[in-house]
């Protein structure tokens, strides 16, 4: 194979330049397309391979039994890393924390900028359990000493303007800490991503933080990963460890009734799981410590690499059925070639240069397109792609386009050896086998029920995730802001201050008090609550202001919600359950929990008597993927959200907010938010996948579109004859029409026979994670195939009206 012979398949390419332009462009987006999502894939499969021996570090996960509803998460209390260092089979152990809790990040003052940043405070050891090296500096030295820190690179260029960032100082916590040294940026793929590290030591970290990663004796949670000796026991370090936390003083304040329904279940159950799967839990949730950070579906994953097979294998099979159409078209050329000595050697060669021309060509063009793509791509998977089209994966994509070229060779270069050059030189050309054509109508029907299948999904999903995003949270959304605050209201005379000042502010109606804003879970609180001499119950406690029901419109059940004429903030006794919560502590209706006594112990241990006021309708502060819980409010203004309800225009409300900020926290960045943006945040991965599989669906009913193109030109090229026939025997065009349109039609239906069942499996799948659905029956799948057959009658149009005003004389002749 040489050059030469390249530019021989090139030049008979452009002879035909509306063939070439079509078949480069429909491989070009299908192996853009292809690309992409493979290297996505790729992506996800090598998040946290960067680390040294990562087959061998391992994350300590813990199950809290005592609240059911508890989601297993990635912290354990941090006096486990003594007793880890001493296990057999353990060569290293370490604990970090995020630098503040990322719900209120860590900000730092430079000059007169203020920047959030991403901070971890790690105990010794995390340096070389993940391999980190000083660029610059001294890492040992600023991990130790209490006024210095590191930076990575990137890092220092977004603080500092340079990487040569060693020696220049911020403000932090009101501290001046100096920067130590600079390592290299974390790859974007890693479930521990930081931009600084505080050493235990760090006046960042404050002296009840250091006490308590040294120490462990209170039972604070942090993040450990554990390094394992080759061969070494998994089950025997977790049966060690599990021991430790059994026998820890903190974990043996239970009450008794927690206990009863704990059974044989351990409080906190601890499991062990390797770093490298650890971005597949995609099932952890936010703990007071942290977010879990990136996490995906495995299934998803997986799902999004056989969309890319399939979307590359629709683009060959067009590919294909041209190459079949444009051989059948050539059955002189073919039969002049073999006439003049052409070997089935040359032929072969022949068709797998031109196949390969155009695949490569099509691949140059699939990597520009995937190139101007990748920023909306990395978008809508909500991931950095930077690197994905980095020289390794470009010549793994020309290897793919040559592999492509080699296949889709295989079959039109058959069809091509099996033309009979004497025949077809006397003027009686070779007409496709029924095999043939028989072959690429199966194909062309798998192209359609591809494009419909996925057409139901993605209207389902699209559907589903509409309906959860407006679907009723409890209370109307849209006059209210939601502001983070920086500090406890309770606590803070600054907070406190802003407070009032911006309840003062025109277009104010009134601000509340809460832990969580409605629709985010920020301190998932949960305390046993007992009924005297009667049964106890699991449920998450909301702290509130006493004017939060009235502010949020929200109407009792039973009995009557908190309110600011009557209850005084701060007050212990008073509390409101949702229904849910009576239900759980054994009432038998809302109106006979009104004015019962409830009893739970409080962070002090001491044990609280309560009096339930009211019962209060469900406020959806989960995802409608989960069950309503109970739940349990009271009133307590510690709480750092403040709900703004504006009077008229939200927008001049959260321009009074951002306006006041500055005078009362200067150093800490506002967060405002509309609360009808924090109940969409919920379905934020929904609402990217329907517009990644709305793409998806777009570019595979393209194809299947240019499938029924090619499949309607050749139907009418074959029956040619049989039209003219049927015309000069009186049949109209209309009824030339409707022969073509039925042939199509029962393409369709045989599409729909394949794609629809499985749609609905899959559509079952993925309603199931959800535990209120919308009203999709089966209305989706009929516009799915409703739009399905649109466009496969307007691929068809062209070559109907063709069959329809065929002249019978000019048929006959050819």
């Amino acid at each position: 194979m040489k050059l030469r012979d390249f530019r021989i398949g090139w030049r008979a390419l452009v002879q035909e330049p509306a063939y070439t332009l079509a078949v480069v462009l429909g491989l070009g987006v299908g192996l853009a397309a292809c690309l992409l999502l493979l290297g996505f894939v790729r992506y996800s499969m090598e998040y946290d391979a960067h680390f040294p021996d990562v087959d061998r570090v391992y994350v300590v996960k813990q199950h809290f039994n005592v609240d059911p509803a508890s989601p297993l998460q990635e912290v354990v209390p941090m006096f486990l890393r003594e007793p880890a260092l001493k296990t057999p089979g353990v060569a290293g152990a370490v604990v970090y924390i995020p630098a503040r809790p990322e719900i209120t990040p860590l900000t730092v003052r430079i000059n007169r900028n203020i920047f959030a940043v991403r901070g971890l405070t790690v105990m010794p050891g995390f340096a070389e359990m993940l391999g980190l090296r000083a660029l610059r500096g001294n890492l040992a030295d600023a991990l130790d000493k209490p006024d210095r820190f590191v930076v990575t690179e990137a890092g220092a260029l977004r603080l500092f303007g340079t990487i040569n960032a060693v020696g220049r100082t911020m403000l932090a916590e009101g501290n001046t800490v100096q920067v130590g040294a600079v390592v290299p940026t974390p790859p974007a793929n890693t479930t521990i991503p930081f931009e600084l590290l505080f050493g235990v030591n760090s006046l960042v970290a404050g002296p009840d933080i250091r006490h308590e990663m040294l120490t462990g004796e209170h039972g604070w949670m942090g993040k450990m990963l554990l390094r394992l000796r080759p061969g070494a026991s998994l089950p025997a370090i977790i049966d060690r460890l599990q021991q430790v936390v059994d026998s820890a003083p903190s974990m043996q304040n239970f009450s008794p009734e927690t206990r009863a329904r704990l059974g044989k279940r351990k409080a906190i159950e601890l499991t062990m799981s390797p770093l490298r799967d650890a971005y597949f839990d995609y099932k952890m949730e936010n703990s007071f410590v942290s977010a879990p950070g990136d996490r995906a579906n495995p299934v998803l994953v997986v799902g999004l690499a056989a969309l890319a097979v399939v979307i590359l294998t629709m683009a060959a099979i067009n590919y294909v059925n041209l190459s079949m159409v444009r051989v059948l078209r050539r059955q002189r050329e073919v039969a002049m070639r073999k006439v003049l000595g052409a070997g089935v050697a040359q032929l072969m060669m022949l068709f797998l240069l031109e196949s390969l021309v155009v695949a490569l060509t099509a691949t140059a063009l699939g990597l520009m397109l995937a190139w101007l793509a990748l920023p909306v791509f990395s978008q809508l998977v909500n991931r950095q792609l930077d690197g994905l089209l980095s020289l390794q994966n470009v010549v793994a994509a020309f290897g793919l386009g040559s592999l492509l070229g080699v296949l889709t060779a295989i079959y039109p270069a058959w069809v091509a050896l099996r033309v009979h050059p004497t025949q077809v030189l006397a003027g009686r050309p070779d007409t496709e086998s029924r095999a043939s054509m028989q072959c690429r109508r199966a194909l062309t029907v798998l192209q359609v029920s591809v494009a419909m299948g996925l057409a139901s999904v993605t209207i389902a999903v699209a559907w589903q995730t509409h309906y959860a995003m407006h679907a009723s949270p409890g209370f109307d959304p849209t006059p209210f802001v939601i502001v983070d605050m920086p500090e406890r209201v309770k606590d803070s005379e600054k907070a406190r201050r802003f407070y009032s000042a911006l309840a003062a502010q025109p277009g104010v109606a009134g601000v509340a008090i809460s832990e969580d804003p409605v629709g985010r879970l920020d301190w998932a609180w949960t305390h046993d609550m007992t009924r005297p001499g009667g049964q106890s119950a699991g449920m998450e406690m909301k702290s509130v202001s006493a004017n939060f029901f009235e502010l949020y419109g929200v109407a009792p059940l039973a009995g009557r919600l908190f309110q600011a004429s009557m209850d005084q903030e701060d007050d212990r006794v008073p509390v409101v359950l949702n229904a849910v919560a009576a239900r759980e502590l054994g009432f038998a209706s809302a109106e006979e929990a009104i004015g019962q006594t409830l009893l739970f112990k409080g962070f002090e241990n001491r044990v609280i008597s309560k009096r339930i006021v009211g019962i209060a309708p469900e406020l959806r502060f989960h995802s409608l993927r989960d069950k309503p819980t109970a739940t349990a409010y009271e009133l307590w203004t510690a709480g750092t959200v403040l709900s703004v309800r504006a009077a008229a225009d939200p927008a001049a409300v959260e321009r009074s907010a951002r306006a006041l900020w500055p005078s009362f926290f200067p150093d800490a960045i506002p967060k405002i938010i509309r609360a009808g943006d924090v109940l969409a945040a919920n379905y934020a991965d929904d609402a990217r996948l329907a517009k990644l599989m709305s793409v998806a669906t777009g570019i595979a009913l393209a194809i299947a579109a240019f499938g029924t193109y090619v499949l309607s030109a050749n139907t009418v090229q074959r029956r040619a004859r049989e039209i003219v026939m049927r015309k000069l025997h009186g049949a109209r065009g209309a009824d030339i029409g409707l022969l073509v349109v039925r042939e199509i039609g029962m393409l369709v239906l045989a599409a729909a026979v394949i794609a629809l069942p499985i749609a609905v499996t899959a559509i079952r799948r993925y309603l199931s994670r959800y535990v209120e659905h919308a009203p999709i029956g089966y209305w989706t799948l009929l516009f799915a195939l409703s739009l399905t057959l649109v466009i496969a009658l307007i691929a068809i149009a062209r070559h109907t009206w063709i069959a329809m005003r065929m002249v019978p004389a000019e048929a006959l002749r050819t």
